[in-house]
């Protein structure tokens, strides 16, 4: 198919550009097969460049001859565009409809993108499973890396290589995946460095309406669990939702099939839910006209806070279990594609301190995410103003990012990472040049050669120039546990991505400037002490009468 077909009216001059915040531009509006591109022969005028894959929807107005487009974007902003005349208006808004809706993978802006920078590391050979293996070898000898999925036929959502214990061979991994939803059985997701324990995940055991029992699952799981010592399974769906899934081949696991493990069940909701919950935010934040009871209602309708704090709660708790109990823990809920990364994630957030680095938050996404077969390309297919009626779209990943800031609100400290740095990662994960979050699974992207035919957004984000910009300038490495508060006054609304596109930044720009101006003069006074204690040591080595008393 040709991108040609899809274009009825290429340029169009004389059209009107605005945007919260900014001044109006009038320029020539293009479309390209990937681009919605505004420019002006007015000097200092910023263009717009706008990917038609981060276009969600698309409405038309018009008054007399003279044609309005609203653009919906999935990184929530609104931009309208007030066209020249009825039949090219028309014309634009059936291209932009057409072009930001395809769904043909190789035809997506990443196939076509070629960097203007220079690659100094490819972001697609950073973080590879064998890497992270070799740091967990250096702590412990228990674990392997086993090659049973490396044609994805034992799970089409796991990667080639996943971490199992050291006894548990092929063969058996093989029977404990027809036992689990999708194939996805029970694989390390971490491993707590300070007492041995581990946190693994699967997808739900499918034990059925007749209690199906398969020994070699529980053998893997028990493996992982030290002499006398009990485990536990955290459950990401309520007791009735759990029982309710035997009906349809899903289940739980037994007490008298799995004596060792307790069972606990945390909820947290499903995708469907989720979607809805965004929606209904994002239309709270930009409804200008309502008064504070209105607003607050709006805001307490959506439910999006309480999502918050399902998924901190549950992820303290299997961070507590592993640091505190000193027990390991299996987390799943019904695939283990969606809460169930959440959990182990955030849980890695609280525990290890590597993951409150940038490269380490990039490699926690690649672990616990992308290689962990999150289905992004379904998820992010839509965001919060799509008209068409949501399929299996969700802000799940969207959701994990708004529970890490909270974290990294709590404790300003303790990232080496901005806020920026967050709200860059959601952008990318539902429109991007660069091919990292293309695709469902490893198994997709390998088919699609996305490491071959695309650019990593890793490859740009670290870059010198740019992992600059998006550093904490508080961070002080902290390599302490920490522990957030998960009561309600404690979480905030994450202004910087909901409320972003509704009120100027220049003020918190204004303010963050001067946060940065006083630590760097911090710095240079710290500098002068460190240089005059030296310098009075110095002398007091020369002459002793001005030793000091």
């Amino acid at each position: 198919m040709e991108f040609a077909e899809l274009i009825k009216t290429p340029r169009v001059d004389g059209v009107v550009l605005h945007r919260p915040f900014m001044p109006t531009v009038e320029g020539t509006l293009c479309l390209t097969g990937h681009h919605l591109i505004l420019s002006s022969r007015q000097d200092n005028t910023e263009e717009l460049w706008l990917l038609h894959s981060n276009i969600d929807s698309i409405e038309k107005r018009f008054v007399g001859s003279l044609g309005t487009i609203i653009v919906k974007c999935k990184d929530l902003r609104v931009i309208q565009l007030d066209i020249p005349g009825m039949e090219e208006c028309l014309n634009i808004a059936n291209s932009i409809e057409a072009l930001s809706t395809l769904d043909i993978l190789s035809l997506m802006y990443p196939f076509f993108y070629r960097p203007m920078f220079e690659v100094i590391e490819d972001g697609w050979k950073s973080f590879l499973p064998l890497d992270a293996f070799k740091d967990l070898e250096t702590m412990t000898d228990e674990w392997r890396l086993s090659e049973v999925n490396k044609d994805f036929s034992v799970c089409p959502s796991y990667p080639p290589l996943v971490a199992v214990p050291k006894d548990i061979d092929d063969d058996t991994l093989r029977k404990v995946a027809s036992f689990r939803h999708g194939g996805r059985f029970p694989v390390l997701s971490y491993y707590h460095k300070k007492n041995g324990m581990v946190m693994m995940r699967s997808g739900q055991p499918l034990t059925g309406t007749n209690g199906r029992r398969c020994k070699e699952d529980e053998k893997l799981i028990n493996a992982t669990l030290r002499p006398g010592k009990r485990g536990y399974i955290i459950d990401t769906r309520t007791i009735n939702v759990a029982q309710q899934a035997k009906a349809r081949g899903g289940g739980i696991e037994s007490e008298a099939n799995y004596p060792q493990w307790r069972r606990i069940h945390k909820a947290v909701e499903r995708s469907n839910v989720l979607q809805e919950s965004l929606i209904k935010l994002v239309e709270a934040c930009n409804d200008q006209s309502h008064s504070m009871d209105r607003w607050l209602s709006k805001l307490e309708a959506s439910n999006w806070q309480t999502h918050v704090k399902e998924i901190l709660t549950t992820a303290c708790l299997a961070a507590q279990c592993i640091d505190r109990e000193g027990a390991s823990v299996l987390v799943h809920g019904t695939e283990g594609a969606d809460s169930t990364l959440q959990v182990t994630s955030l849980a890695q957030i609280i525990l290890d301190p590597a993951c409150r680095t940038i490269r380490g938050f990039q490699s926690l996404v690649e672990r616990e995410w992308l290689q962990a077969g999150h289905p992004f390309q379904q998820r992010c297919a839509q965001s919060a103003y799509s008209n068409s009626k949501p399929r299996q779209e969700a802000p799940v990943f969207l959701l994990f990012l708004d529970c890490v800031w909270q974290i990294l609100r709590q404790f300003p400290c303790s990232f080496e990472f901005s806020e920026s740095f967050l709200v860059l990662v959601f952008e990318h994960s539902y429109a991007s040049q660069f091919g990292t979050f293309l695709g469902n699974s490893t198994a997709e992207r390998a088919k699609l050669s996305l490491p071959e035919k695309t650019v990593s957004l890793w490859s740009w984000v670290n870059r010198p120039q740019e992992l600059e910009r998006l550093t904490n300038p508080l961070y002080e490495a902290n390599s302490l546990v920490i522990w957030p508060s998960v009561a309600p006054q404690s979480l905030l609304l994450w202004e910087g991505v909901f409320l972003r596109w509704n009120r100027s930044s220049k003020c918190l720009d204004e303010a963050y400037e001067e946060m940065v101006h006083i630590i760097e003069y911090n710095k240079e006074l710290q500098n002068k002490v460190n240089s005059l204690r030296r310098q009075l040591a110095q002398l007091e080595t020369e002459d002793p009468l001005l030793q000091t008393p």
